[in-house]
């Protein structure tokens, strides 16, 4: 007699394999983040951090700041403008010991929001950072999502990063 068990690993390939779900209905916004990432206390600048239970510098972050005068985030500036702005004033802001290279700047709009989404060589020191970004804006103010990782592990946490920054959304 022979029996045949079958398995079936569905969470495994769905777009979304090895993310969790995180949601802010206070602030509207959502994203998902990696499985075994833990959420950590922080007392000012991110609204939200999580990062990497073994590689504690990987993380991902969400920064609100208002808008002046209600502006859209094409009255903003181009995605390579705001990118540049960005890395200046949060990525890589006067006297942190960082510098920020925009790498790439590109725009997407999903349902009726516009993003752009920007990425960055970071170093620190003599150590090198990878940085992707998703910005958008809604309700007067501009949020910036932040996934970083070091460069020597870009390589591995490449798709899992770029996946979790565009499924950053805003009400």
């Amino acid at each position: 007699m022979l029996v045949v068990i079958s398995l079936s690993l569905q969470g495994c390939v769905t777009p979304t394999g090895g993310l969790k779900p995180y949601v802010d209905s206070i602030d509207g916004y959502k994203f998902l983040y990696p499985n075994g990432w833990l959420p950590v206390s922080v007392t000012s600048g991110p609204d939200v951090v999580f990062h990497d239970i073994i590689e504690q510098t990987e993380n991902v972050s969400v920064v609100i700041n208002p808008v002046t005068g209600n502006k859209t985030l094409t009255e903003l500036g181009s995605p390579g403008e705001v990118g540049y702005q960005l890395g200046k004033s949060a990525i890589a802001p006067p006297n942190s010991g960082r510098t920020a290279e925009l790498v790439n700047a590109e725009s997407r709009t999903v349902g009726d929001k516009l993003y752009y989404l920007l990425e960055y060589a970071v170093k620190v020191g003599d150590r090198e950072r990878h940085n992707l970004a998703s910005v958008a804006v809604s309700r007067g103010k501009l949020y910036t999502f932040n996934a970083s990782t070091s460069e020597k592990r870009w390589g591995k946490m490449q798709t899992l990063l770029e996946k979790t920054v565009k499924s950053f959304k805003v009400d």
